[in-house]
């Protein structure tokens, strides 16, 4: 969990903090996300999900949808620095450029652009309350 400022180089490396690093481990799949971010998911739980996605039906939206978060995945390590070097089509697709943000998300990181994630932030404000009261039910 959380929300960490980091700048993307010229070559596509980022900075992860230290904290999710170790929580990542050596070995982490990288992949298109919803919403325009870029998902990161440890490989104990990219092997969960893609157990999950076996049971889908072979219909046209699970085709679809497996095509669209599958073909972007990518296995990952970090470098000597903790620096994650993202592929140029993640990076296009998530529209990265200098400034980025990294949040926690459960069982996931995402990464997004200083822009979408400020827009996002923006559409959602005021949603927000209601969703929650929508998601979770208070029985009394």
């Amino acid at each position: 969990m959380g929300e960490y400022h980091h700048t993307i180089d010229d070559k596509g490396r980022i900075i992860i903090p230290s904290k999710l690093r170790y929580e990542l481990g050596e070995q982490f799949i990288v992949t298109k996300g919803l919403d325009g971010c870029l998902f990161i998911y440890p490989k104990e739980e990219w092997n969960n999900i893609t157990k999950k996605y076996k049971e889908l039906p072979n219909t046209k939206d699970a085709r679809n949808y497996l095509r669209f978060f599958l073909s972007g995945a990518t296995v990952c390590e970090f470098d000597k620095q903790g620096r994650l070097n993202i592929s140029g089509p993640l990076i296009k697709y998530a529209d990265l450029k200098k400034d980025c943000i990294i949040i926690g998300v459960n069982e996931r990181l995402e990464i997004w652009s200083k822009e979408r994630w400020e827009e996002f932030l923006v559409l959602n404000e005021n949603s927000i309350s209601d969703i929650a009261d929508s998601l979770f039910t208070v029985n009394i």
